[in-house]
């Protein structure tokens, strides 16, 4: 396996290697403070010994086939070298320096001969425009930063990250846990990501992967990579940046990538069973959850206080994020309140302060915890950090001998983040139990743990493909841009969407006609693929009553399309019946650039844009995603009975959602783009129907 040669190289030649201080410096002194038992070549033709070590002039002069090379040079002085080392042979490199894609066209350039000579030669490639790579079981380091402890570095989480900065923070707190790998990856010219996360997957020190990420360079090679460590029972906790314009801005000038939407990344992230935080409190916390004997294998939590305070400002603080604390049994209540004394609120987060009897109330909590049903994990809180004033307590004895009878995973817990007794720490990991901080970051990380140990959705059969759009996208001798709603809705219907009853016209004859078979009141709209969004020109006309009103309508609408710049020639109008006592809902399918075709659905009519309340699943479906897509979104109450409406038929709308779905992705190979909305959900028993609809092809479709 080629990463073998970068992140555990039995030989290492650094170019650029100097007594100044500076990254050549650091990395042989980093070599040597780590016990590093391999060949190490310094190369500058300036000096004849580096730091004791005999130093060689240029790479003519150093073996042949060397497992690993760092450059510590000024970009302008990497390329010609480079291509030297990976003609010798040399299995890896790390490249330091900035000055390439990052910066421009120029940089680009010489990022892009790197990566050629690279890929010619096998080599892995960690960088450019990094801190380096750090291995600190196999004492190894082409990381350009000293570190203060080496000896603390050892441990079980791997970091790969797109920022040097991530890594040297991470670095700096080794007091919950240690690390297997760090790898600062920097533009990723060859080795990316994806390739990081396949071979720590199969690495025996690693048993958390996290990884701060920018870009996914290689999606679909990502979500395999993904894919393996899940089956390997390792999570990827993922923190990605780029939520808004001025961060992806930013983005493009730091690493030479363009970031993906947020929301269909986090999708994405879900259905690969990867871990999302928000920030770094959040990945810390996950990290140092991870460093439990056990881990929780559902979400409902335990919490046991001796605080009456702290227990109000946990209850609050996992009400508003979702977390599962279910109140005590009545068994379990009765047996608390038997020794502790009477309990305040539902018993979880359960006070056991009671009459101030710590050693007594406070074991007898963890117990009753431990016997209740509806609790998945134990979380003790108890604030202390090494200077506290505060006599060190019993505490953490009396949840290590919990730990150590029950199968239950246990965790200790200070309400803020970052701050413990490092004494206390070190005696609950003895006893397999991680401490972590801050209420919402600590509990939050014992929820995401748990979810991420619960069996996942299953994939649904896929659908054999139709390519009915394929047959559409010819008008003539013209291909479409659009398919408009009337040749849209025809392709829904035969893939089994509802739609509504409605009837092409070319005159206001027929237009009257049309209406008098329909039924007053009815909707006259334009149809073009020259006119995709017909409401900005007017013409759409809805509740029309009565003849009179539909003339009007149609002369109208046949003005407006004269003033139509350029001409839709290929326009037609459309007598629709007019759905009513109904609840306006958009369904849509968009092409992620990265990862495919993605569902939304959410509220319709111009809502989608206003309350932008949507739910997102990547295509394929799998079994549960459309029960979870109608339930998760903000105004879901708005389908059930309010004020004396019916509730809406929720199974007319999963079926719709479903086949839009499976119609989607079994034409994947034409579409760009589809839009329904309205979709229009009728009172339960009467089903739902796409009143608008439109279809965007793929542009290099034939």
């Amino acid at each position: 396996m080629r990463l073998d040669r970068l992140l555990k190289p039995g030989s290492i030649a650094v170019y650029g290697a100097s007594e100044n201080r500076g990254p050549g410096r650091r990395i042989l002194e980093m070599l040597d403070r780590l016990g590093y038992g391999g060949a190490v070549y310094p190369i500058n033709p300036r000096y004849e010994t580096v730091l004791g070590k005999r130093c060689y002039a240029g790479l003519e002069d150093v073996p042949e086939g060397i497992d690993a090379i760092v450059f510590c040079v000024n970009h302008k002085l990497v390329v010609e070298p480079f291509r030297t080392a990976a003609a010798r042979g040399y299995g890896a490199a790390v490249i330091l320096d900035g000055g390439f894609a990052e910066v421009g066209e120029e940089g680009r350039e010489r990022q892009d001969e790197l990566e050629a000579a690279a890929r010619g030669a096998g080599m892995a490639v960690c960088g450019p425009n990094c801190m380096g790579v750090l291995s600190p079981h196999h004492r190894t380091s082409l990381y350009t930063s000293n570190l203060l402890h080496p000896e603390k570095l050892p441990g079980n989480v791997a970091i790969v990250t797109q920022s040097g900065s991530i890594a040297i923070g991470l670095l700096t707190d080794c007091r919950r846990f240690g690390f297997s790998h760090v790898v600062s990856t920097g533009n990723e010219a060859v080795t990316t990501t994806a390739e990081y996360i396949e071979y720590l997957a199969d690495d025996p020190n690693t048993r958390v992967i996290a990884t701060f990420t920018e870009t996914v360079r290689d999606p679909e090679r990502y979500v395999a990579a993904l894919d393996k460590a899940a089956d390997r029972g390792k999570p990827v906790v993922v923190l990605k940046v780029g939520r808004n314009d001025r961060t992806r801005r930013a983005i493009t000038s730091h690493t030479g990538g363009l970031a993906g939407e947020a929301r269909v990344f986090s999708e994405i992230l879900k259905r690969h069973r990867a871990i999302e935080v928000g920030d770094m409190d959040e990945l810390t916390e996950v990290l140092a959850c991870c460093q439990g004997e056990r881990w929780p294998t559902g979400p409902k939590m335990g919490v046991l206080t001796a605080s009456g305070g702290q227990a109000e400002l946990i209850l609050d603080v996992a009400g508003a994020a979702g977390l599962r604390l279910l109140p005590l049994s009545e068994a379990g209540r009765r047996e608390a309140e038997r020794v502790i004394g009477p309990l305040t609120g539902d018993g979880n987060p359960l006070d056991a302060w009671g009459d101030g009897k710590f050693d007594v109330n406070i074991p007898h909590g963890l117990k009753v915890l431990e016997d209740e049903p509806d609790v998945d994990s134990i979380v003790m809180v108890s604030d202390s950090r090494d200077d506290s004033p505060m006599v060190p307590t019993q505490y953490t004895q009396y949840l290590a001998e919990t730990a150590q009878r029950t199968a239950k995973p246990c965790f200790f817990m200070n309400t803020r983040p970052g701050l413990f007794r490092q004494e206390f720490a070190d005696a609950l990991r003895a006893a397999g139990v991680p401490t972590i901080g801050g209420t919402r970051q600590g509990l939050g990380a014992v929820d995401r743990l748990a979810r991420w140990s619960m069996p996942g959705f299953e994939p649904l059969p896929e659908p054999e493909p139709t390519y009915r759009v394929a047959a559409c996208l010819r008008n003539g001798s013209r291909r479409r841009s659009a398919i408009n709603e009337l040749d849209a809705k025809k392709l829904l219907g035969e893939a089994g969407l509802p739609v509504v009853p409605e009837r092409a016209v070319t005159s206001r004859d027929e237009a009257r006609h049309a209406a008098r078979e329909t039924g007053y009141p009815v909707v006259l709209k334009v149809a073009s693929d020259d006119i995709p969004h017909k409401s900005d020109l007017g013409l759409v006309a809805a509740g029309l009553a009565d003849e009179a009103a539909l003339e009007r309508a149609y002369d109208d609408m046949c003005a407006r399309l004269e003033r139509v710049s350029p001409p839709a020639p290929d326009a037609v109008f459309i007598v629709q019946a007019m759905v009513r006592d109904a609840v306006e809902l958009f369904m849509g399918v968009s092409r992620d650039p990265d990862f495919g075709l993605v569902l939304a659905y959410g509220l319709g009519g111009v809502l989608v844009e206003v309350l932008d309340d949507v739910a997102l699943r990547p295509l394929p479906l799998r079994d549960g995603d459309v029960n979870a897509m109608i339930g998760e979104t903000r105004r879901r109450r708005l389908l059930g009975a309010v004020r004396g409406r019916p509730a809406r038929d929720v199974q007319a709308l999963r079926e719709c959602l479903t086949a839009l779905g499976n119609f989607a992705w079994a034409e994947r190979d034409s579409i760009a783009e589809i839009d329904l909305n309205p979709v229009m959900a009728l009172p339960r028993g009467q089903g739902c129907v796409v009143v608008d609809a439109l279809i965007i092809p793929l542009e290099n479709d034939t």
